[in-house]
């Protein structure tokens, strides 16, 4: 769903347009459940903290004055997601050692090895490929959403990519 689409289906929702919200969802949900899935790695809370920030948009839709209510979106679910983290890590006891669940988004082999190859990347470089691959967010904008350079957003990408070649490749970390 590109930047203009976004801008109409917020415009009407913001006056009670109930279908607007239901195409908007549909065309985001995925790509927005993407990016959180890759900071959280845990399916369940993923999935909440996708419903937090559709509820937030139905009720509060961005104002007109926001330039792409599509990035603007993408960096609303990565804040969320985020602030989530930080208040299960705040909860998590010292002796709890159980890892998250890792599940891929289906069952096919390649999507796994894709999910276990980006746990290799830092936090970062996993939130660039992804806000650049399945948000199809520009550089600029994920330059703008995650308060780096744009050289550094350039530069980690083109890293995380070919650390990823390698890791599907064969090669190790």
């Amino acid at each position: 769903m590109n930047i203009e689409t976004v801008t109409i289906k917020l415009n009407a929702i913001r006056y009670g347009d109930k279908e607007a919200f239901e195409e908007l969802y549909a065309g985001l949900h995925t790509p927005v459940y993407t990016v959180i899935y890759r900071i959280m790695w845990d399916k369940s809370v993923s999935e909440d903290v996708l419903q937090d920030v559709f509820i937030k948009i139905y009720l509060s839709p961005p104002e007109p004055t926001i330039k792409n209510p599509r990035a603007y979106i993408f960096q609303m679910a990565r804040n969320l997601a985020i602030d989530n983290m930080r208040k299960q890590a705040r909860n998590i006891p010292l002796d709890e050692t159980e890892e998250p669940a890792h599940r891929p988004l289906d069952g096919l082999p390649l999507r796994m090895d894709i999910e276990n190859a980006l746990k290799n990347l830092s936090e970062q470089d996993c939130q660039i490929v992804t806000l650049h691959v399945i948000g199809e967010l520009k550089f600029r904008e994920i330059s703008e959403t995650m308060k780096l350079p744009l050289g550094t957003v350039l530069w980690r990408y083109q890293k995380a990519i070919s650390k990823l070649q390698k890791l599907l490749s064969g090669g190790t970390p």
